[in-house]
């Protein structure tokens, strides 16, 4: 538990899509790079499965270009974030996008 959160951790794409198929969670924190299906692919998978498109996501990555930031809030992704990020802005991104998951 990561301030009252129940987490499940992927060590890379490929596992969080296994794990995607077990648990459909609150949110999603998804870094671009990740070995074997980077970050675009997963996000991608997410919004094309009827079971999680409602799943938000958290983009953060070192990759603060506009070209990755397009791509990625085309795909869907709902808040992109630079590394380093402050844990409260993180943390408050996070508040945000659960309130509103739980309106909808």
């Amino acid at each position: 538990s990561c301030n009252g959160f129940e987490v499940f951790t992927a060590k890379d794409g490929v596992d969080a899509i296994a794990t995607l198929q077990d648990h459909i969670p609150d949110l999603m924190l998804l870094d671009i790079e990740m070995p074997r299906m980077d970050g675009f692919e997963v996000a991608s998978v997410v919004r094309h499965d009827s079971r999680l498109q409602h799943v938000p996501i958290i983009m953060i990555t070192s990759r603060t270009g506009d070209k990755h930031r397009n791509r990625a809030l085309s795909i869907g992704v709902n808040e992109y974030l630079g590394k380093p990020f402050q844990e409260d802005k993180l943390l408050s991104n996070i508040e945000k996008l659960l309130a509103g998951a739980a309106e909808n």
